[in-house]
């Protein structure tokens, strides 16, 4: 029998060697992929410093909504796509996509801008030309970056922040 442990991204219980990871001295297995690099991306959303849980550890969850817009209404076999093809991500709590617009709601803590672009990006391909173009990038990468980078618990290498949390003001 194999040994199980708890995915610190989802909270999944998961073998011990699936997606396994060395961090900081300590060995950290996965669900996935997609949780192991959110891991990899922000860990100390997830593991936290000695006396300072993060924010993962408190239970919290910080749900973010974005909405896309489309230049033409989707029809409703190319809503349903649009909607499969995200709700595959984990943390995802609610996808909506009517006439011309998307709007996905999600957990920051679980799920990136970037792994909900890729996943728009299938449903284009699946959706046929030009699709992809229709879609007015409705992310701002700098302010989710920024976002995370304020939960994270301990220092963050190479950025701005202040002694007592981050802070990306200044930078745009």
């Amino acid at each position: 029998m194999t040994e199980k442990v708890k995915d610190v991204v989802c909270g999944m219980e998961v073998d011990a060697a699936s997606f396994a990871h060395d961090y900081a001295g300590s060995r950290y297995a996965f669900c996935s992929a997609q949780c192991r690099d959110r891991f990899l991306s922000h860990p100390h959303l997830f593991i936290g410093l000695h006396g300072r849980p993060a924010p993962k550890q408190e239970g919290r969850s910080v749900l973010k909504q974005r909405s896309f817009e489309l230049n033409a209404p989707l029809a409703p076999e190319q809503a349903h796509t649009v909607i499969e093809h995200v709700k595959t991500l984990m943390g995802i709590e609610a996808v909506e996509a009517e006439e011309a617009r998307v709007r996905i709601t999600y957990d920051l803590l679980q799920v990136s801008a970037e792994d909900i672009e890729s996943a728009l990006v299938a449903a284009g391909a699946k959706l046929g030309v030009g699709w992809a173009t229709a879609l007015k990038r409705g992310f701002v990468h700098f302010t989710e970056e920024c976002e995370v980078g304020n939960l994270e618990v301990g220092p963050r290498f190479g950025s701005q922040r202040s002694p007592g949390g981050a802070s990306c003001h200044g930078k745009h």
